[in-house]
């Protein structure tokens, strides 16, 4: 017997529930947000770019690390690294139409300017993998600190799973609830041994377990990690971090940050 796929979601704006579960846990579990048409088109065009078919100058891209150590990683750097469907992380997928049409959805803004305000921009876009059999471990970390290099921090990332998220192929855990904790460490990004005995205990853990399809609101000061894929099926997802737009980054030859909702707006496609 077969299972029909969830409904997609055709609310177009974040519930006060759903706004009230953010701030008390830092996670929002938003449904299945794309149909099968749009879903085959963005996991195709993500492998036409790890395999070479579509490129765009300058994106930053890293292959996987071969021992699944988090230290064995691979620089990330500009440009095309060979085709191979063992990237670990691209990002910059803003710059691709079938990413772009997604991100300027009308969940996406509501999310954005109801937790963030009118003015918003991309801190990155970027597509997360974990091949089959392979993957690399993600220590137990918050997405802020002085590591960001930013004048502010970011507050929310949206994390769409391409693929199925399983405990066997490196689903993301989180800590529910840990956000509350503040920024544990200035510099930011992996926290200490000490701290993860102390605020990541096994029964206080969540395995974010998600069909393909699924969207998730995640707090950036949330606790997280995920472990190497033991499966045959690859974790493949996409994210998008979401900052107010007068955050800038300190380095003076910076850019900037692509401004995505309000006044400056990259256009819609």
């Amino acid at each position: 017997m077969t299972t029909s796929a969830p409904a997609i979601r055709t609310a177009r704006d974040l519930t006060d529930d759903e706004e009230a579960r953010f701030h008390a846990t830092g996670v929002v579990r938003l449904g299945r947000v794309v149909d099968d048409d749009e879903l085959a088109a963005l996991r195709g065009r993500i492998d036409d770019i790890m395999l070479g078919r579509v490129r765009y100058e300058g994106m930053m891209m890293q292959l996987d690390s071969d021992s699944g150590r988090y230290d064995d990683m691979p620089a990330q750097t500009p440009g095309f690294k060979g085709a191979t469907l063992a990237y670990r992380k691209i990002e910059q997928l803003e710059l691709d139409p079938i990413f772009r049409r997604y991100l300027q959805g009308p969940l996406i803004r509501s999310i954005a300017t109801r937790l963030i305000g009118p003015e918003v921009a991309i801190y990155r876009s970027m597509f997360m993998n974990k091949p089959a059999g392979k993957g690399t471990v993600l220590p137990w970390h918050q997405d802020g600190g002085r590591i960001w290099r930013l004048t502010g921090q970011p507050l929310i990332t949206l994390w769409l799973a391409l693929d199925p998220a399983t405990r066997a192929n490196g689903c993301v855990r989180i800590v529910p609830g840990s956000h509350r904790l503040g920024l544990l460490s200035e510099y930011g990004h992996t926290i200490t041994a000490d701290q993860q005995r102390m605020h990541c205990p096994p029964e206080a853990c969540e395995d974010l377990i998600l069909e393909p399809a699924e969207l998730l609101l995640l707090h950036n000061l949330v606790l997280h990690a995920s472990d190497i894929n033991t499966s045959g099926q690859p974790r493949r997802a996409f994210s998008a971090c979401l900052m107010d737009a007068a955050i800038r980054c300190i380095d003076a030859d910076h850019p900037g940050y692509p401004r995505w909702f309000g006044a400056g707006a990259l256009p819609a496609i």
